[in-house]
């Protein structure tokens, strides 16, 4: 069974970091491509950062550019997402997305399988 599971979010100040996880089970990440997402309260669902199967190539919305950086653990069967210099529009529920494709999307709609989510929120 295809799961995946985030962890590590919470209440940071402003310029603070966090690292979510994002723990696959079922499937091994050779053959699934893993996007970050994040949803703001009222706001869409927006696609942050993904990370391809295969070349391991990784794309990074302009938003966090700078910030915000996706890994692949492979012997944790995991992909991270370190976020540095987190803003208070950062905030909002995170969460991982698979799907076996071997070129990662940014779009919502292109992932089958989805974590429960994680909130992150900057405040101080």
């Amino acid at each position: 069974q295809v799961q995946v599971v985030e962890s590590g979010g919470g209440l940071v100040q402003p310029g603070g970091s966090l690292r979510l996880s994002c723990a696959a089970s079922g499937f091994t990440l050779d053959y699934y491509a893993i996007g970050w997402f994040r949803q703001a309260p009222g706001k869409e669902r927006e696609g942050i950062s993904c990370l391809n199967t295969g070349d391991g190539k990784t794309y990074i919305a302009d938003s966090v550019k700078g910030r915000f950086t996706i890994s692949r653990d492979n012997a944790a069967n995991t992909v991270n997402l370190q976020m540095n210099s987190l803003k208070p529009e950062d905030t909002g529920v995170y969460y991982c997305a698979a799907d076996s494709m071997r070129w990662c999307s940014r779009y919502d709609r292109d992932y089958k399988y989805w974590g429960q989510g994680t909130q992150v929120t900057v405040s101080s």
